[in-house]
């Protein structure tokens, strides 16, 4: 399947540079790698999303705790476990 991708100047300079550097081969495996990394970071956008919305279910459903209660639970925790 040919795509063709059409990139500003400088982002086809920068390309250019990569491929000059030899890590890459070409252009192509150049946006290749950059759409793998734009993956991931939409897969941890998304991840990190989901743990958001589960988060606030829990605190519609549970109730939530407060910064100052949720530290000194914490401060009791660590104590207790120094004793």
């Amino acid at each position: 399947m040919a795509t063709n991708v059409h990139l500003t100047p400088e982002l086809e300079r920068f390309a250019h540079e990569c491929v000059e550097g030899g890590r890459y081969n070409n252009v192509s495996e150049v946006v290749r790698a950059s759409l793998r990394l734009l993956q991931d970071a939409e897969d941890r956008r998304r991840a990190v999303a989901q743990m958001l919305d589960q988060a606030m279910q829990e605190a519609d459903r549970d109730g939530d705790v407060s910064l100052e209660t949720a530290l000194a639970n914490m401060d009791e925790i660590i104590a207790a476990s120094e004793r």
